[in-house]
C-alpha cells in the first residue's frame, strides 16, 4: 500500500514538473519572432528599486507620497522617483506585460518568477559596508544569494535543461557602484579619514576586486547576458551641489566624477576581461556617464527646464538637502526636471536613458544595445 501511494506521488510530482516546463517553453514560444527572451532578472540600488527596501528598517524608504505620483494608480510603490524606473520601461518596450517584480514583495512567487525577480536595494553597493547609514539594505553579495534561492526554485519546479535555457535566453541587468562613492567613500563628515588614508585609485581597485567575483557567480549561476551599467556623473546630483556649493559654486563636484570616470573605465575593462573568460557569454556595457552628462549639458534639446534642481524638495540651493516625503514640495511640471530629488532622475529621464540602453549606438551601450542582445544566438548554455 505505501508504495501505491509514493508511486503515485512521485507520478504527480513528475507531472507537475513537465507541465510547468511546457508552460515555460509555450511562454518562450510567445515571445518576439526575433528574440527568445524569456526573462529579466535585475540587481543594483535605487536606481532601479521597485520596493525591496518597503519591508527592511531602512531611514531612506521612499513608499510614501509624493513618490509614485506618476507611476499607474498615482501610489507609492517604494521607487525611488516619480514615476517608472529606468528598468520598468524597458522591460516594457521588451514586450513584458507586467513591471520585473520586487524580490522581498510576498506575492513574488510561483509561476511569477519565471518572468524574471528584481533584486535591487535602494543604498546597497558592490562592497557590503556602503549605505549603512541608512540602516538595512541588501548588498550585492546578499542579492546573489537571493537569486540564489530563485535559481533553486526554478529548477526544482521546471527541471535543469529547462531552467539552464531559461537563464542563458534571460537578461541580467546589474547596476552598481554609486553608493560605494555616495554612501561609503564620500559619506559627508564620517569618511573624511577615509579619503585621508585611501586614495580614490585604491578604493575604486578594492570596488572591481570585490565585483569581478560577484559577475563571475552569476555567470556561474547561469546568466549568459549581462547589462552593465556603469556610474553616473554623481558629482552633478542635487546633494553634492548642496553639499560642496561653497567651494566648487553652481559646478559640479569635480573631482566626485573623476572618481566615478575611474571606475567607469576599470568596469569597462572588466567587462572585456569576462567576456574573453567566461565562455558563451555576452557582457555588454551601459554607458550611464555619458547618457546622463550628454542630457545635462544638452537639456533643453530633451525638452527640460532644470537640470541642476530636485523636483521634490525640502532644503539646500538645489533641493539637495532633506528626503523626498510628505513634507517636501513638489514642482508643477516633473517632466521638466532631470532630477526627482536629491539624487534620483524623474521618470521623464529614465525613460530617455531606457531608450537609449534598448536601442542606441555604441556610445550609449558597447558593443551591442539591449535590444540586440536579446536576439544574438552567439550565446552558450
Amino acid at each position: 500500500m505505501g508504495t501505491k501511494i509514493w508511486s503515485y506521488s512521485y507520478l504527480c510530482f513528475l507531472l507537475n514538473i513537465l507541465v510547468l516546463s511546457a508552460l515555460f517553453r509555450i511562454c518562450l514560444a510567445y515571445n518576439d519572432s526575433e528574440s527568445k527572451l524569456s526573462a529579466f532578472f535585475v540587481f543594483g540600488d535605487s536606481l532601479v528599486d521597485p520596493g525591496n527596501n518597503n519591508r527592511l528598517d531602512n531611514i531612506a524608504k521612499y513608499n510614501v507620497w509624493p513618490n509614485g505620483i506618476d507611476f499607474p494608480g498615482g501610489l507609492p510603490t517604494g521607487r525611488y522617483t516619480n514615476g517608472r524606473t529606468a528598468v520598468d520601461i524597458s522591460a516594457q518596450g521588451l514586450g513584458f506585460k507586467n513591471f520585473i517584480p520586487a524580490y522581498n514583495n510576498p506575492a513574488t512567487v510561483g509561476e511569477t518568477v519565471f518572468h524574471g525577480v528584481n533584486y535591487a536595494s535602494g543604498g546597497s553597493g558592490i562592497l557590503d559596508k556602503s549605505g549603512y547609514i541608512f540602516g538595512q539594505r541588501i548588498c550585492m553579495n546578499d542579492q546573489l544569494a537571493n537569486f540564489a534561492k530563485t535559481r533553486q526554485y526554478i529548477i526544482s519546479s521546471i527541471g535543469t535543461d529547462a531552467a539552464t535555457e531559461l537563464f542563458s535566453n534571460a537578461i541580467f541587468a546589474v547596476g552598481m557602484g554609486a553608493n560605494d562613492f555616495l554612501v561609503n567613500y564620500y559619506t559627508p563628515v564620517l569618511s573624511i579619514l577615509e579619503q585621508t588614508l585611501i586614495p580614490p585609485e585604491v578604493f575604486v581597485d578594492a570596488m572591481i576586486s570585490e565585483y569581478r567575483p560577484q559577475l563571475t557567480k552569476l555567470y556561474e549561476m547561469g546568466a549568459r547576458k549581462f547589462v552593465i551599467q556603469n556610474v553616473p556623473p554623481i558629482g552633478c546630483v542635487p546633494l553634492e551641489r548642496d553639499l560642496n556649493h561653497l567651494w566648487v559654486g553652481d559646478s559640479c563636484v569635480t573631482s566626485m566624477n573623476d572618481a566615478a570616470m575611474l571606475f567607469n573605465a576599470k568596469l569597462k575593462t572588466l567587462v572585456s576581461e569576462l567576456n574573453s573568460n567566461l565562455v558563451g557569454s555576452k557582457f555588454v556595457y551601459a554607458d550611464l556617464y555619458y547618457i546622463a552628462s550628454d542630457i545635462i549639458e544638452n537639456y533643453q534639446s530633451y525638452g527640460l527646464e532644470n537640470y541642476n534642481s530636485a523636483c521634490c524638495r525640502q532644503l539646500g540651493q538645489y533641493g539637495g538637502l532633506g528626503l523626498c516625503g510628505p513634507t517636501a514640495k513638489v514642482c508643477s511640471d516633473r517632466s521638466k526636471y532631470f532630477f526627482w530629488d536629491a539624487v534620483h532622475p524623474t521618470e521623464a529621464v529614465n525613460l530617455i536613458v531606457a531608450k537609449r540602453l534598448l536601442d542606441g549606438d555604441s556610445k550609449d551601450i558597447y558593443p551591442i544595445n539591449i535590444r540586440q542582445l536579446c536576439t544574438d544566438t552567439d550565446i552558450g548554455l
